[in-house]
């Protein structure tokens, strides 16, 4: 894969520069670092997004409670605490 330049203002350059020696890597390692966490969030995002549309359809509840058995019986303790 060819390299590039990027533009940025010296501010930037410098943070990040920061940000990549405090993780040990270089600024072209740490850039491609950061795009794969922001990708992954992305599709994190998406997915819950996704999810979330999915259990609010009308009926969908009903029907995965019907497929799946619905949620197991109450054990007695609402909020339980490791020790």
């Amino acid at each position: 894969m060819a390299d590039t330049t990027v533009k940025i203002d010296d501010t930037t350059r410098d943070r990040l520069k920061a940000l990549a020696d405090g993780a040990g890597m270089s600024m072209k390692d740490y850039l491609a670092h950061v795009a794969a966490e922001k990708e992954q969030e992305h599709l994190q995002d998406s997915a819950t997004a996704a999810f979330r549309r999915a259990i609010t359809a009308s009926g969908i509840v009903d029907r995965f409670d019907a497929e799946f058995g619905g949620l197991p019986a109450a054990t007695g303790r609402e909020n339980p605490q490791a020790a």
